[in-house]
This record gives C-alpha cells, sequence and structure tokens, in this order.
C-alpha cells in the first residue's frame, strides 16, 4: 500500500473510545506534543462559551415552559420547550466532543477538526425564532 494513501485514510473511533476521551483529558494529552499554552487555552475558551450558549438554552426551555401563556395550539408551548432544552443539550455534548478532537489535533501537528455544527445551530435557531414569530402574532388564547 502506498504510504502516502495510508497517511490521509482516517479510521473511525469505536464510541466508547471518543467518550473516554471526554472525561479522560490525560488520554487526549498522551499523545504527540505539548502545543503552545495559547491554543489549549482558547480551545477552552471556545468550549466554554460553547457550554454557556447549551446552559442559555435550556435556560430558555424552562423560561418558556414556566412562564410563557398557552398558546392557541395545543402543547406548541411545550414543544418549544423542548426542542429549546434538546439543543442545548446537544450543544454540551458537541462542545466537550470539539474540545478533544481540537486538543488532540494540536497535539499532533495536524488540521483543526471543521464542523458543520454551528452553521446547522444557526439555521436551526433562525428558524425557530421564525416559527416563534408566527406562534406570537398567531396570538395567546
Amino acid at each position: 500500500m502506498n504510504d502516502r494513501y495510508s497517511q490521509d485514510v482516517r479510521v473511525a473511533q469505536p464510541l466508547w473510545r471518543t467518550v473516554r476521551q471526554w472525561f479522560d483529558p490525560s488520554d487526549v494529552r498522551a499523545v504527540g506534543s505539548t502545543p503552545d499554552y495559547r491554543f489549549s487555552l482558547a480551545n477552552e475558551r471556545t468550549f466554554l462559551a460553547w457550554i454557556r450558549t447549551g446552559l442559555a438554552l435550556v435556560g430558555g426551555g424552562l423560561a418558556v415552559a414556566g412562564f410563557l401563556p398557552p398558546l392557541r395550539l395545543t402543547h406548541l408551548r411545550e414543544a418549544i420547550s423542548l426542542v429549546l432544552i434538546l439543543i442545548g443539550a446537544a450543544i454540551g455534548v458537541r462542545a466537550v466532543d470539539h474540545w478533544a478532537r481540537s486538543e488532540r489535533a494540536m497535539r499532533l501537528r495536524e488540521p483543526l477538526p471543521q464542523s458543520r455544527f454551528p452553521a446547522i445551530l444557526g439555521l436551526a435557531l433562525g428558524l425557530g425564532g421564525l416559527l416563534l414569530v408566527g406562534a406570537v402574532l398567531a396570538g395567546v388564547r
């Protein structure tokens, strides 16, 4: 087999190994060499920003469930609440995964992992905002 080809092929890790990296940062730090600490700190700040975003969405979902008056469409309030909470939870999981993958890539001097998640999240939140405007304009009981 060609050496260049074998270097370009990436084999997916088993799920258990990926999850283990989330909870055992020493496993991530066991590979490669230590990058400039500023890059690691920037990676952690990005992680914390995603966590804050996830917490804000979970809090927004709880606020919708607790304080939004019932809407004309039955269970719309509950659906909005659940969607916000689930998106917030997904952001939390995605944040820790991206932190671990980015840290590993920096240590191995590989390109940082690309992600479509911010674009998907932005589109989902934009669509959700338009749906909320429609629900508000449809009126409250």
